[in-house]
């Protein structure tokens, strides 16, 4: 049975910025093999699958190597290719089962806004080779889960870092983004991803961190609602609120392409 594919851009209104993913809306359950081995053939950090259950949607990611708990650009995304297909469900938010528990999206704007949850974290006491693997010294550390963050003080450390990925790799730390207060008065902080442990070394612009950046840098700023850029080579756009156990996170979005799958 043939399944739509498509392909969008998240976190940016122009093509060829923010964090491409695909989205395979499914016809009926396939494997996991099958699901794998797709997301291996598009490459991405990211291919979401989607089918519908009762009035939600059930959604899983995969990155070219394994699949994930939890990944924001490729929800946006599939929520972006619900409501541009089906405008009617604009009119309420719809909601996601995954790994993660349920997570919702709405409409808002012609962009979408995510509802996931907070992440809570705890300081991490820096070890001595992490400045020579980050290429720069962080001034503060925490972590949540498979989550590292890792403070800069110069958001020049941040855009410049050049990253040890094979070393990066072998530390336990399967998930790790370096964050800075932002030069830039639009934004409130800046920050990169790396996940080389899950077959992506940088990640053009990362959701689910945002779950963890919010309440850091809500924490340092005093404010709940904030703005960010993911400062990677196609760079991102992200508003953010912390809201009690929840983090709302709002994008654009630009579909590249749609198709139909042959096998």
């Amino acid at each position: 049975m043939p399944h739509q594919l498509y392909q969008v851009d998240a976190f940016t209104e122009e093509p060829f910025k923010g964090n491409p993913a695909a989205v395979c809306l499914l016809e009926a359950p396939e494997s996991e093999t099958w699901m794998q081995s797709l997301a291996a053939e598009m490459n991405l950090s990211e291919t979401a699958f989607l089918l519908p259950e009762g009035t939600a949607w059930r959604l899983r990611w995969f990155t070219p190597t394994t699949e994930v708990n939890l990944c924001g650009h490729a929800t946006l995304a599939s929520a972006y290719v619900i409501f541009t297909q089906q405008p009617a469900l604009r009119q309420s938010p719809i909601t996601f089962n995954t790994r993660s528990g349920q997570l919702r999206a709405r409409w808002k704007d012609g962009k979408v806004e995510l509802d996931f949850p907070v992440m809570h974290y705890r300081p991490l006491k820096i070890a001595p080779e992490i400045e020579g693997i980050l290429g720069f010294e962080p001034v503060a550390a925490v972590s949540s889960g498979d989550y590292y963050l890792f403070e800069a003080e110069d958001p020049e450390q941040v855009v410049d870092a050049a990253p040890d990925f094979a070393a990066l790799a072998s530390l336990p730390m399967p998930e790790v983004m370096i964050t800075a207060p932002s030069a830039d008065p639009q934004f409130d902080f800046i920050s990169r991803f790396f996940a080389p442990q899950l077959g992506i070394n940088e990640d053009p612009v990362t959701g689910s961190a945002h779950c963890l950046l919010t309440p850091y840098w809500a924490d340092k700023l005093g404010k709940s609602a904030l703005k960010a850029f993911q400062a990677s080579q196609r760079g991102g756009i992200l508003e953010v609120m912390l809201q009690r156990e929840r983090v709302f996170i709002t994008g654009a979005a630009k579909l590249i392409f749609e198709g139909q799958l042959l096998v």
